[in-house]
């Protein structure tokens, strides 16, 4: 990973990118379980017409998704559930308050913020990155 030098000037920033990326080693040691749940609250927001994200990363994969109808190859829908959870995390540890990328409705992230506490009760020791 490189950070580029500007976000030292931007500390909630580099938080926010910093947390999105230790999640990324987060989400490979989740069970096969918590990943399926994660991706059902996903398909559950499509279904519910939910529009917008938490970041970026995960916006872009989304609207593409969308733009499908919904069905797409595997690896893009994988790519998408990780960069949501990613994104997501940031969102709700890295203490960035308002952001330009949150653009989900707060009721879609009332129900993921859910799901992280449902996921912290069941590590409480933490989760392994």
């Amino acid at each position: 990973m490189i950070f580029d030098a500007q976000l030292r000037r931007r500390p909630a920033e580099l938080s926010r990118i910093l947390v999105h990326e230790l999640f990324h080693f987060a989400w490979v040691r989740l069970s096969n379980q918590e990943r399926r749940s994660w991706g059902a609250l996903l398909q559950a927001e499509i279904r519910g017409r939910a529009r917008g994200e938490l970041g970026w990363s995960a916006e872009w994969r989304k609207r593409a998704l969308l733009a499908r109808g919904g069905s797409a190859p595997r690896r893009a829908w994988s790519e998408y559930a990780c960069e949501s959870f990613c994104d997501t995390a940031a969102w709700a540890y890295a203490g960035a308050g308002e952001h330009d990328e949150f653009t989900l409705a707060a009721r879609w992230c009332t129900v993921r913020r859910a799901w992280f506490t449902q996921l912290e009760a069941r590590h409480p020791a933490g989760l392994r990155i």
